[in-house]
Order: C-alpha cells, then sequence, then structure tokens
C-alpha cells in the first residue's frame, strides 16, 4: 500500500475524531472539560478506557516481546486483575465520597497543602513522561513506514499530531474523550483480530494446533520459578498489582474518566468490566506475538521486538490488512496522547494554579487560562518525543515500566500512608520525602549487583520506592489531631 494512501487514511481518521469532538464539544465548560458534567455512561467508559490503557506500547511491544519472554507477561496480568478489583473497592468509594474533581485533593484534606501539591507534581512528571513515550512509539512508526518516503522530518510529524490531538481536546476535554476513546478502542481491537485472522490462516494453522506449535517453540512459559529473576513470579505479580494501584487508581487521567461517570456503583461496574476485557485484550496480543514469532521464520524474517509486527505487516501482508493495521496503530496513538493532556491540564489548574479557589476570576478568564495550560502541555510533549528520538531506546514497553517505578513510587507512598494509618505529617517536610524515594531507588538501582549479588530488581521497583516514601513519612509524622 502506497504511503500516500495511508497517509489519506490517516487524515480520514482524524476528520472523524474532529466531528466527534465538534459534536461533544458544544456549550462545553470547565466542568464538562475537566469531570464532563458527572453525565458519562459507565459503558462507553469502560470501553473506551482499554485503549487508553493499552495504548500503542501494547500494540507493538507486548506481541514483540513474546518471541524473548514467551508468555510471562500473564504474570504481571494476574497482579493487574487483583489490582483493578482494589482500586474499585478501596480507591472509589474514597474518591466518591470526598466528592473529589482532582484525586490529589484527598492529600490535602489528608496529610497538608505541600502533600497535596507533591502529589501532583509527580503525577505531572509521572504522566508527562510516559504518555510521550508511549507517543514516540507510535510516531516513530509512522514515520518510518509512510511519512519518511514523503520527504517529512519527524519533527514536522509530531507537531501535527500534536496540533491534531490539541484540536479535538481544546473544548470539550473529558466530555469529549469519552467518545474518541470508544472508537480509537474499536479501531485498535479491530487491527487485532484481523491480524490475528491472517496470521492463522496463512500459517494454516487452527487455533489448538497454532498453541501446539508455541509450545513447541518454548513461546508459551508462563512462570517463572527462580527468585533471582526479574521476571520471577512472585514479583511480576506483586508488580502488577501495585503498577495498577499507583497508574490507575492513583492517576488524574484514568480517574478523571471514572469520577466522571454519575454514581459509585456505575463507577465500579466500569473498573470490573474494563478488568475483563483489558485480561482477554492482553491475551489476544501475547497470542498475535506468538504468530508473529511463528511465521517470521518461515518468511526468513530476521526483525525482533518492538520492530517484529510492523515488520511483518509491511513487507508480507497485503494491503488490505496493512490498512486495518494503521487503522490499529493511528487508534492506540491519539489515546497515547489525548487523555493525557487533558488529565495534565486539569491537575494543573486545579491543583497548582487552584483555579477552582480563585474566586477573584470570572469564568470566561479560568476558561483562557485552561487554554494556555493545554497549550504548554502541547509544547512539551513535543520536547519530550523529540528527545525519546534521540535516546531511541531498543524497548519503549520496558523504558515506560521503568519510568514508572521512579515517577508513581511517591504516589503509592502518599496514598498508602494516608489511607493506612492515622496518623499526620509535617507536612513541610513532605516534598523532600518524596523527592528522596526515587533518588534512594536509582542508587539502589545502580548497585544492584554489589547490594543483591545475583537477585536482580525488576518491576517491584515500584514497590521499593512507594515503600521507601512510605518509610520517610513514618519518620516525620506524629499522631494526627
Amino acid at each position: 500500500m502506497s504511503a500516500v494512501s495511508l497517509f489519506c487514511l490517516v487524515f480520514a481518521y482524524f476528520t472523524l475524531l474532529l466531528a466527534v469532538a465538534w459534536r461533544t464539544s458544544r456549550n462545553a465548560t470547565n466542568d464538562s472539560f475537566f469531570i464532563g458534567n458527572k453525565r458519562s455512561n459507565w459503558m462507553l467508559v469502560a470501553f473506551g478506557m482499554v485503549g487508553t490503557t493499552l495504548s500503542g506500547v501494547t500494540f507493538i511491544s507486548v506481541p514483540g516481546a513474546v518471541g524473548r519472554d514467551g508468555f510471562g507477561y500473564v504474570q504481571v496480568i494476574l497482579g493487574y486483575v487483583l489490582g483493578y478489583i482494589a482500586v474499585a473497592t478501596i480507591l472509589l468509594p474514597l474518591y466518591y465520597r470526598l466528592k473529589l474533581t482532582s484525586i490529589y485533593s484527598y492529600l490535602d484534606q489528608r496529610l497538608g497543602h505541600r502533600s497535596y501539591q507533591s502529589g501532583a507534581a509527580f503525577f505531572i512528571l509521572s504522566r508527562s513522561l510516559s504518555a510521550s513515550a508511549r507517543l514516540y512509539l507510535v510516531v516513530n512508526i509512522l514515520q518510518a513506514t509512510i511519512l519518511d518516503s514523503l520527504g517529512l522530518p519527524f519533527w514536522l510529524t509530531t507537531l501535527v499530531i500534536l496540533a491534531m490531538i490539541l484540536l479535538y481536546t481544546y473544548e470539550g476535554g473529558v466530555k469529549t474523550i469519552v467518545w474518541t476513546d470508544t472508537l480509537q478502542t474499536t479501531g485498535m481491537l479491530l487491527g487485532l483480530v484481523i491480524c490475528v485472522g491472517w496470521l492463522l490462516a496463512r500459517l494454516d494453522l487452527s487455533l489448538p494446533a497454532s498453541l501446539a506449535a508455541m509450545e513447541a517453540r518454548g513461546l508459551t512459559h508462563v512462570v517463572t520459578s527462580s527468585v533471582d529473576r526479574p521476571a520471577y513470579f512472585w514479583k511480576q505479580l506483586l508488580a502488577g498489582f501495585f503498577i495498577v494501584l499507583a497508574m490507575t487508581g492513583m492517576d488524574q487521567e484514568i480517574m478523571q474518566k471514572n469520577i466522571s461517570v454519575r454514581t459509585l456503583r456505575d463507577s465500579q461496574k466500569n473498573m470490573l468490566l474494563l478488568t475483563v476485557v483489558l485480561s482477554g485484550v492482553l491475551l489476544l496480543f501475547m497470542f498475535l506475538g506468538g504468530l508473529l514469532s511463528l511465521y517470521a521464520p518461515t518468511v526468513g524474517l530476521a526483525a525482533t521486538g518492538d520492530k517484529l509486527f510492523p515488520a511483518v505487516v509491511m513487507q508480507h501482508m497485503p494491503a488490505a490488512v496493512q490498512l486495518i493495521f494503521f487503522i490499529g496503530l493511528v487508534s492506540a496513538l491519539f489515546p497515547s496522547a489525548d487523555g493525557a493532556m487533558t488529565a495534565l491540564t486539569s491537575t494543573f489548574c486545579i491543583d497548582i494554579l487552584g483555579i477552582q479557589r480563585r474566586a477573584d476570576l470570572p469564568d470566561a478568564a479560568k476558561v483562557r487560562l485552561r487554554h494556555r495550560v493545554h497549550l504548554g502541555f502541547c509544547a512539551l510533549f513535543l520536547l519530550l518525543v523529540l528527545l525519546f528520538k534521540w535516546v531511541d531506546n531498543a524497548s519503549m514497553i520496558g523504558l515506560v515500566l521503568k519510568l514508572t517505578g521512579y515517577t508513581y513510587g511517591p504516589l503509592l507512598g502518599l496514598f498508602a500512608f494516608g489511607i493506612l494509618t492515622r496518623r499526620g505529617v509535617r507536612d513541610r517536610w513532605v516534598p523532600l520525602v518524596a523527592l528522596a524515594g526515587p533518588v534512594l531507588c536509582y542508587v539502589i538501582d545502580y548497585n544492584q549487583k554489589l547490594l543483591f549479588g545475583s537477585y536482580r530488581l525488576g518491576l517491584e521497583l515500584l514497590i521499593l520506592n512507594g515503600l521507601l516514601v512510605f518509610t520517610g513519612l513514618l519518620l516525620i509524622s506524629r499522631p494526627r489531631q
């Protein structure tokens, strides 16, 4: 399929997103932008959140990792399930009871203003890095497969895509994203299912026969029993649990959509439905990875990791399947950034600038301020994507999870301290404690061989980080009055 045809496809898809945005953002206010006027349909939110949770990293990196790790990602998925149940039963009732717009307001009420702003600041750092890393992965593939041949530079591609995202999120925010995420999830899953079907047909295998062939190649291995390996079962399970607890339950982007649902009961149903659908989709992505690993040797393809899926599509699949792949890829691209930009704008406006507490500002001035902040985060994403292009990490899913361990740990420690203890803190010291956790984690990570011998830290770095911050808060705590 020609690069021009694929470019037209991306343009048509964006036009459809703009039409949805125009329809949903009419008469939008700041309340619409931040929490969708609390009128979002829980089933739409649940389905759309699948695309937001997966993004381009899952679309490319999870299938590519099967050739190296087998089905070991199932260990993390089991942890995800437990984490989603904890979010639905512990955190959502808390957020609804306090009637929060920003979930970090809980830290203000429970620990103090410095704690509140520390939590918001770490979310801004975390989501900016992780969302721009996900965005980079998909933009890089679009650049290599379409836009290089058209002579467009990478920086211009990134700028245009971010401008597109800015246009359809500028007014409606969450009210618009609930609908665009549903459209994007549909496109992503369509691409996944069509590619799986084509590979099964090409390999002339039934579902049982394909699993047997994967088992013969050692691709279906799940459980790692060696405690010294980063993929050890209990480490992966606990890491998956705490990743969801921190990256979903303590993440304004995801919770902003959940608390836009009218009632707690519907929000909990949304979270449980997301758990079921997401688990099934992740298993299907791993199955796709197994099929790709079976197919590549039959055509002499040497690509591995993040490059495997795009290489099979562009070099061996027919034009119609390439079209479906790019629908899925573009559908994975936009949720990487639209929800993140909206949530970052909300957090900065509410938690850092205190826009809801500014009685001196008229509503029109608040809207103008929110617009300027939204533009600022668009510019920040552009700079970060260009930085990732310069670094050019081999596996973006590994990089994203590494960043998660460093930046979400303080959020995990702050919320855990607030929920699990009844002690107060010396609030002015909290920012230093929150910074000390990631710094100590980096020192420990860098000196793993010296400290632990053959044992290697993996995804449990997030748990260690949260524990260090929790301990630091205990040291500066006092009985709550």
